[in-house]
């Protein structure tokens, strides 16, 4: 079963809601207009009854009440009177009544003391609808009961002619509300499958691609510029992806070609034992290269989808940085080089112990490779957060480089010189932000470079 087009859905709701109205609105104004009928219809009887109750009142020669409607008092097919006794008798009344009496003897007892309405479905002579009026006169002495009354004709011909013109002009109105709501829709989403047809069409062979954006500032325009935003973001993402590959195909192709070249020549000229034991220990050193940035590609990878797992311990920052620097005390012995940490004694933090390893060798690493001097590890206590630091005693960073210096695949040098894949850093930062952390480079006043990850206590 295919999904209802929106714009249908909007179009039938439109109607669903325009015919409540209608209905309520034609409902009240039926309501209001009977209402305001059967007020005019007692209104007209009180004045009918004062009417014939001064002629009843008159003992001097007082006409019929059949008399009374041949005068225009009483109209002959609309209107009626009757005049009683306080026992019921019919002591007058217009042509069509007859004797018999119009009220009860409840209702005589009531309209001897006070007027009463009341409705009756016929009358003689009168086989319609009838509002009546009982009101007490004096005729003389006497108190007598004259009642007056109208038939309802006229104000159910008034309201069935207003229920006719309702029901056909409400389906009409009704009819031209849902045209309006379609069309309405139909202009509203116009802008909406412009975005549609646009997006459609983009794709990563068309980068710079954006969605059309109404100016209206309403719902739609706040929607096409998230949008846009969003491919703005997917774009970059994009870019970064086709670098990050071809910068890894870069690293990649140089190890693997040294590799090629040393067993090729191993191969054609490897006359001696010498030769190719030489041979096989620079293939070996390619190979570590290999196996160290294929691992870096991969943390990173991991990273980038959120799915580098990390074992949290409490760590003693003093044991941490006595195992990087055990690591790495032969290289600096062999550059004679000074390699010491400062920690306080008993301070603990929270972290993967082999991660953090790698971060702080990954620094030690660099430092003693393009540093110069003496490289101490030492730490930093904030209110809320620890530094772990490595510092030199080198040049330093370029000043132009510090704010790229975390990013992958950067060097300080131009081009691709130079030993190292410009991974170091990037894995530092990965490591450090996935313990909810941040890692951050600055040359020293004293000269040299600073490098530190700082992690929540």
């Amino acid at each position: 079963m295919s999904p209802i087009p929106i714009r249908i859905r909007v179009a039938g709701a439109f109607a669903l809601a325009m015919a409540v109205v209608l209905a309520a609105t034609g409902w009240f104004l039926y309501a209001r207009l009977d209402s305001h009928l059967s007020h005019a219809l007692d209104n007209e009887l009180r004045v009918r009854a004062a009417d014939v109750g001064a002629l009843v009142q008159d003992e001097s020669g007082a006409p019929s009440l059949a008399a009374a409607g041949g005068g225009g008092l009483v109209e002959t097919g609309e209107a009626f009177a009757q005049l009683l006794d306080p026992q019921g008798t019919v002591l007058d009344a217009t042509a069509p009544l007859g004797r018999k009496s119009l009220l009860s003897p409840a209702e005589l007892q009531r309209a001897a003391r006070q007027p009463v309405f009341a409705d009756r479905t016929s009358v003689p002579g009168l086989d319609e609808r009838s509002r009546l009026l009982a009101s007490p006169v004096d005729r003389g002495s006497r108190r007598l009961v004259l009642v007056v009354g109208l038939t309802g004709q006229d104000r159910a011909e008034t309201l069935s002619s207003l229920r006719n013109e309702l029901l056909v002009a409400g389906p009409i109105a009704l009819l031209l509300a849902t045209a309006a709501g379609y069309a309405l829709a139909g202009l509203s989403l116009r802008p909406v499958e412009a975005m549609r047809r646009r997006a459609a069409a983009i794709s990563a062979d068309t980068p710079g691609g954006r969605l059309p954006v109404v100016r209206t500032g309403a719902e739609l325009e706040q929607l096409g510029e998230t949008l846009n935003a969003m491919l703005a973001r997917l774009e970059d993402a994009l870019e970064r992806e086709r670098a990050f590959v071809a910068d890894a195909g870069h690293e990649l192709r140089t190890p693997l070609a040294l590799l090629r070249a040393e067993l090729e020549l191993a191969l054609r000229h490897g006359s001696s034992p010498e030769e190719l034991a030489q041979a096989l220990r620079s293939s070996s050193a390619e190979v570590d290269r290999l196996t160290q940035l294929a691992e870096d590609l991969l943390l990173i990878a991991r990273s980038d989808r959120g799915k580098l797992a990390l074992r949290i311990e409490p760590l003693d920052v003093a044991g941490l940085f006595d195992s990087v620097v055990n690591r790495f005390e032969w290289r600096a012995e062999d550059g004679r080089r000074s390699l010491t940490y400062g920690a306080e004694p008993g301070r603990r933090i929270h972290g993967d112990r082999l991660r953090l390893e790698q971060a702080l060798s990954n620094l030690v690493d660099n430092a003693l490779r393009h540093g110069g001097g003496a490289v101490r590890l030492g730490m930093a206590v904030e209110a809320e957060r620890v530094e772990l630091h490595v510092t030199d005693e080198g040049p330093g960073f370029p000043p132009r480089f510090l704010e790229h210096a975390f990013e992958r695949f950067t060097r300080p040098q131009r081009g691709r010189e130079g030993s190292g894949a410009g991974l170091g850093l990037a894995i530092v930062r990965t490591i450090a932000e996935a313990h909810e952390g941040t890692a951050d480079a600055a040359n020293s006043a004293s000269g040299g470079a600073d490098v530190w990850l700082s992690l929540p206590r």
